[in-house]
């Protein structure tokens, strides 16, 4: 993916979606790549959109965690591969420095055990080298939004992964979810999005949004690959 700014409009479709949080304004994107063809093009077309701007590029590790420091973006896209270390323990250490950071992964495939290990680093999601802008923009809305980016069979691999490799462990504080929360969790799970669990479950989109908030803080997570994962390895979920 190349992407030239000068061949898209301010303001891109999905920069409309009504279903896109308006939370989502000034969001600040960190572009942790080393292929400049790659950040560079991506840094300007965020900048002509009207809900975020690129915060920095950085082209390794150790730069990408300093930045994330005094930047605290609100996205970080990461590569997983990196001149001076790998882009997944990047990403725990930028979790470190910036907990509210959402990180999501270019990857350029699809291996359960890198997703496993970039989940367990507090990753939001994974997107693959080769996605269309357009889909970059709407991930990195969704991911600011505290959504799930994991395609259906990809999460439930990685969840079959690490309930085979992980046993249960208790929480060290008790998770009092309600019947709704829980509800909501087991479909996020299934990797259903906030619009779909809304519909299943009969309750508005902004309700959804709000027990999924809840139960963000409950776990002490910040996205709900994050949520999963942590009520997986709580034993709170069962591997769908």
């Amino acid at each position: 993916m190349r992407p030239n700014p000068e061949t898209i409009p301010e303001t891109s479709d999905r920069a409309q979606d009504p279903d896109d949080d308006a939370d989502t304004a000034g969001t600040r994107v960190l572009i942790v790549d080393d292929h400049a063809a790659f950040a560079e093009p991506l840094a300007a077309v965020l900048g002509l959109q009207n809900d975020m701007d690129c915060a920095g590029i950085a082209g390794r590790c150790d730069e990408a965690v300093k930045m994330a420091e005094d930047l605290r973006p609100d996205v970080v896209l990461m590569d997983v591969q990196l001149p001076d270390a790998d882009g997944i323990e990047g990403s725990r250490k930028i979790k470190e420095v910036s907990p509210h950071s959402r990180v999501l992964i270019l990857t350029a495939y699809s291996d359960v055990e890198v997703m496993a290990r970039a989940a367990a680093a507090g990753a939001a999601g994974f997107i693959p080298k080769e996605t269309p802008l357009a889909d970059i923009l709407h991930a990195i809305r969704t991911a600011r939004e505290g959504g799930m980016l994991v395609e259906g069979n990809s999460l439930s691999a990685l969840l079959a992964h690490i309930r085979s490799v992980d046993e249960p462990r208790p929480s060290p504080r008790a998770v009092d979810l309600t019947p709704r929360e829980f509800e909501v969790l087991t479909l996020m799970g299934e990797g259903k999005d906030a619009q779909t669990i809304a519909r299943l479950l009969g309750i508005t989109v902004l309700t959804c949004r709000g027990h999924i908030k809840k139960i963000h803080s409950k776990l002490g997570v910040h996205s709900q690959l994050e949520a999963v994962v942590t009520a997986m390895r709580m034993g709170i979920l069962s591997a769908p």
